[in-house]
């Protein structure tokens, strides 16, 4: 079942067979399985937590997949399919969800998985006492009383989520919300270990602490340096688990992580050094990809006081939007298959549609003509040049556009940039304390659906970093949630971020990578690249 045909379904009541067997791969015809099943691959930075309810970044939801597992699951194509829970039924006009879950599932100790477990998760993750940068995940999902309790007017104990008996987890929403299910495969929902995490505290997430429940379970962390999780025999379908051990080894330099991979050292790495990816392609067509992938990359001006005031005037964030050149980014710089981006919802995700904003039918000199109008108007330009302080994580790709981008600024408007590059868990706090003026963001699709993306324009959304406030933004959003066809909202929104420009969308991603042609069932089709390890096997050379 797809999240399209979820979207726009309108009957009482929504089964997934308890028969279905969740998605893995197997040997096809005239392959071999390889003696040694392991895969490793390339982290560009530490994990910041292995905490489902405190994550918020792409890096730890893949490495959360593998050790946790939620009610559902997606295949290769991203289709939900059975993880604990073996189906559930949506009511009451998508408003009641009552998930079923298996009785196989066990945690790594051997204990039995229960509903509890996610009602303790949940509760846990909209607890202000968490303080889970991924708390109005758990609010987006209208569960009862979440807003409330976030705001500290209501005790944990009153989300809308009942352990029914430990098979059975009823949820109930605030509003319709169709696409529930499919927020299940985020890692803020899965489950959580209570007696683990009231025993070790913070400490619950190392090795020999950690209680998990996915296929896999920590064996190995070294901050910085690397974290290895093999296979856990608990699993309920560990018999149809071939990689027996997973390796994300952390090197920051795309490029020595390049060099290590064609040296054999790595299964797979992404991304690829900018620019690369033709000549990879043509030197190795098995292993080097590129395919869509449900990610937007932008930069967000700093819309507080800590900011240059110039910031302040649309018409210099709208000059500073004309004067890049998406095209050289895109095809220059980065050359694997990304588009670039002139709205902040990347245009194939599901069941949007939006009008084309009229700066992209504009030439790239057009453009430039009217960003040199725009910042003069404002009182800037070649013979009053700004100065601004532009952040970004350590990465030579981010450095990369960074610098290009500084160039067009420079040399089309006369502003002068300040770059600086910090480590990932230095630079998200940063970006959070709004100590820049432009700051390098990306967000990929929580689910596939455009809320994911235009929720972080909300005001108050924590995501939100460059403190964007629009009454009307926030008034669409909530709306949405509420409508049979939220899109004329979205499209909506799309045309006030046009207007108020409260961030520079510069190219939608696609996903460019390296992967050794062993590796089988990689969910090429999947276009939030959500990927499980269980999912994997390695054949023979």
């Amino acid at each position: 079942m797809t999240l399209n045909t979820v979207l726009r379904l309108t009957a009482a009541t929504l089964v997934l067979g308890a028969g279905l067997p969740a998605f893995a791969a197997d040997p096809q015809e005239g392959e071999t399985l390889a003696e040694s099943q392991t895969f490793t691959y390339r982290l560009l930075d530490e994990v910041p937590t292995l905490d489902p309810q405190l994550n918020e970044d792409v890096s730890g939801s893949n490495v959360q997949r593998d050790l946790f597992e939620g009610l559902m699951n997606q295949d290769a194509q991203g289709n939900l399919v059975p993880g604990v829970a073996t189906g559930y039924t949506a009511t009451d006009g998508n408003k009641t969800y009552v998930f079923t879950l298996r009785e196989e599932a066990k945690w790594s100790n051997g204990d039995p998985v229960t509903a509890q477990d996610f009602v303790y998760a949940w509760r846990r993750a909209i607890d202000p006492a968490t303080a889970s940068p991924y708390a109005w995940f758990v609010e987006m999902t209208t569960m009862t009383n979440a807003s409330k309790i976030l705001a500290g007017e209501l005790p944990p104990e009153e989300l809308g989520v009942e352990a029914v008996d430990d098979h059975t987890l009823k949820v109930t929403l605030e509003e319709s919300i169709p696409y529930f299910a499919a927020m299940t495969t985020t890692s803020t929902l899965f489950p959580a270990p209570q007696a683990t995490i009231e025993k070790f505290g913070s400490e619950w997430t190392r090795p020999g602490n950690m209680v998990s429940n996915g296929a896999y379970v920590l064996s190995e962390h070294v901050p910085n340096e690397y974290h290895k999780r093999i296979k856990n025999d608990q699993y309920w379908d560990a018999g149809n688990v071939h990689i027996t051990e997973v390796t994300g080894l952390v090197i920051n330099d795309v490029n020595q992580a390049l060099t290590r991979y064609l040296a054999g050292e790595l299964d797979m790495i992404e991304p690829l050094p900018a620019g690369q990816f033709p000549e990879l392609k043509e030197k190795y067509p098995d292993q080097a990809t590129s395919v869509p992938r449900l990610c937007n990359y932008y930069y967000t001006f700093n819309m507080t006081d800590s900011a240059n005031p110039a910031l302040k005037d649309v018409r210099v964030r709208e000059a500073m939007s004309y004067a890049i050149d998406r095209d050289v980014i895109v095809n220059a710089v980065l050359k694997g298959g990304q588009s670039p981006a002139y709205i902040f919802t990347p245009p194939f995700t599901a069941g949007f549609e939006a009008e084309e904003p009229a700066y992209q039918a504009m030439t790239q000199k057009e453009r430039d003509a009217e960003a040199v109008r725009l910042i003069e108007e404002a009182g800037y330009g070649k013979d009053h040049p700004l100065t601004l302080r532009l952040i970004y994580n350590t990465d030579e790709n981010h450095k990369k556009i960074a610098t290009v981008m500084a160039q067009m600024w420079k040399q089309k408007l006369g502003i002068d940039v300040t770059m600086q590059n910090f480590e990932w868990k230095t630079f998200l706090e940063i970006r959070k304390q709004q100590d820049f003026d432009v700051a390098r963001g990306a967000w990929c699709g929580d689910y596939n659906e455009a809320s994911t993306f235009l929720q972080l324009m909300v005001s108050d959304n924590s995501q939100n970093d460059g403190r964007f406030a629009n009454d009307e933004v926030d008034a669409l959003m909530m709306e949405s949630k509420t409508m049979a066809d939220p899109n004329p909202n979205y499209a909506k929104v799309e045309e006030i971020l046009e207007q108020e420009v409260p961030v520079i969308p510069v190219y939608h991603y696609a996903n460019v990578f390296m992967l050794n042609a062993a590796i089988k069932g990689w969910p090429y089709e999947n276009v939030e690249n959500n990927w499980y390890s269980k999912d994997f096997y390695k054949v023979a050379e």
